[in-house]
């Protein structure tokens, strides 16, 4: 590809734990695992900041005071979701309900291995989103990545695994479908939540799917925010599941059975 600079940029947030501690009152560990992406072109990444000088003078907060979503009230929530709708991104969320993966130890013995396969669904999808929506002459195609940083975390690690992925070099790892020609792991990099605003946006965008599926001690969850990212949802051909909205480890219909508030996203 040409020596251009990148055509896109993808912010990547989480909402849940990695836990799997599932008490029967509903306390313990969070029953979904929710990471997201939100893709904009670098043309727009400006929208950004303005979204979030604008909402933060509409909930009269000081300037460049970094928004986390679930801290604000939802009366708070609403005005911020609504302008992040808004904004020309597209979304793509991986939603894992951990209840029903077969076998969790694999998962509770190896630190962050949840978190890796969650990026490797997501990054998979926004691939495709990038690689099918390229403009001639903007950009060479492909995308900086940036995760809101986890300080326990190393995303040196991620970098290594996701070499791995491309390359293929692993015979047990099933068939990888990441679009080489995007995701070049030396353009990864973590940064602090309030440093940027692409961020506090990703981070809306996963709070809010995940409070569509969280169910609270009353055995409620609220999906009125995820009506106002319904039109940023990546989708192939109209269809949203399996490209921006991503169930594992069983698809949309399966969990349904197990999770039945997953109908918040009948509507799609």
């Amino acid at each position: 590809m040409s020596e251009k600079q990148p055509s896109f940029v993808v912010y990547v947030d989480e909402s849940g734990d990695e836990g799997f501690v599932f008490r029967n009152d509903g306390s313990g560990s969070s029953r979904w695992f929710v990471l997201s992406a939100t893709v904009i072109r670098k043309s727009n990444d400006l929208k950004m900041v303005e979204c979030l000088k604008e909402t933060r003078e509409v909930l009269r907060k000081k300037p460049k005071t970094p928004l986390h979503f679930v801290d604000l009230k939802h009366e708070q929530r609403v005005p911020y979701i609504k302008r992040v709708g808004k904004l020309p991104i597209r979304t793509v969320s991986v939603l894992i309900h951990k209840p029903s993966i077969k076998e969790p130890e694999k998962f509770q013995n190896h630190k962050f291995l949840l978190y890796r396969y969650a990026t490797r669904l997501l990054l998979e999808r926004t691939s495709w989103l990038c690689r099918d929506h390229r403009k001639k002459d903007e950009g060479n195609g492909s995308a900086d990545i940036i995760f809101s940083n986890r300080s326990i975390m190393s995303y040196e690690e991620i970098k290594d695994y996701l070499r791995v992925l491309l390359e293929q070099s692993d015979p047990g790892l099933a068939q990888v479908q990441i679009e080489k020609t995007v995701v070049d792991p030396t353009r990864i990099r973590s940064v602090e939540h309030g440093k940027l605003a692409g961020l506090q946006v990703a981070d809306a965008v996963a709070s809010g799917v995940h409070f569509a599926v969280k169910r609270n001690l009353y055995g409620e969850s609220e999906p009125s925010y995820l009506q106002h990212l319904k039109r940023s949802v990546y989708r192939h051909e109209g269809n949203p599941f399996g490209y921006g909205i991503k169930f594992w480890p069983d698809d949309f219909e399966t969990v349904k059975q197990k999770a039945p508030e997953v109908e918040n996203f009948e509507s799609f």
